[in-house]
């Protein structure tokens, strides 16, 4: 494993974990914990160890999260400027393919991983590293929803500043569609931290306009899809499967 720094915040690095032999491409894990300084990518370390032995570059990314501490400072605009610097850090690392990227990401993770497919489309973000596809594990898609269930106990008002609205749809997934990538939503269907309607209307809202995605529902919790040892993960290696 190598750190990487792509700025000068604590929270401004990732971990890259290369396969033993050629890689497959680049997957970008993106951790969740409703944005939250307590939690960090250690929560992406297994995720990314467990591609890299199925022959994937991983980049487990960490960014600036909402609240106080080494790891706070986050929020919108912050965190998104984050995750995007540190995708396009990419383009600087030696030896890493980038013709296939997925970013795959959990719960907020879910979030970012989706924002990230289309943070072109805003002059604030640069995109020097295409994403090829997304997997959102119990994803949080739609913040207004999210907003509505007051999922986190109001973590998406702490995250975006304000109630959510029409005028967030640069961080908003769900207004963000049609994507231009395909999108895995692995979800389990007994999740009662993100419920599994998050995902479910997601990829009804996507299909209707003409997107491509796909929902994978899975026996379990919130936390069974971040398990290497889980059926959901395999199915999620599966979906990387038909990816690259």
């Amino acid at each position: 494993m190598e750190r990487i720094e792509y700025g000068d915040h604590p929270s401004q690095f990732g971990e890259l974990y290369r396969p033993s032999g050629p890689s497959r491409g680049v997957v970008v894990v993106i951790h969740g914990g409703f944005w939250k300084a307590q939690y960090d990518l250690s929560l992406g370390r297994p995720l990314a160890e467990s591609l890299a032995e199925q022959g994937w570059t991983a980049w487990n990314l960490e960014y600036r999260r909402v609240g106080e501490g080494a790891g706070g400072g986050g929020g919108v605009p912050e965190t998104l400027d984050d995750v995007a610097a540190g995708i396009d850090a990419l383009a600087d690392v030696a030896g890493v393919d980038l013709d296939t990227v997925v970013t795959l990401g959990h719960s907020a993770g879910g979030h970012l991983a989706a924002w990230a497919a289309s943070r072109g489309r805003f002059g604030r973000w640069s995109e020097r590293v295409t994403v090829s596809a997304v997997i959102s594990q119990a994803g949080v898609l739609d913040l207004q929803a999210a907003h509505d269930q007051r999922l986190g106990s109001g973590a998406v008002e702490r995250f975006l500043g304000r109630p959510p609205g029409a005028a967030d749809a640069s961080a908003d997934p769900r207004q963000q569609l049609p994507l231009d990538v395909p999108v895995w939503c692995v979800h389990g269907r007994a999740d009662d931290i993100v419920p599994i309607g998050q995902s479910e209307e997601y990829v009804a809202a996507a299909t209707a306009a003409g997107a491509a995605a796909e929902l994978v529902a899975v026996d379990g919790d919130h936390f069974t899809v971040i398990d290497p040892s889980s059926e959901a993960w395999a199915r999620t290696l599966a979906v990387l499967d038909v990816i690259g």
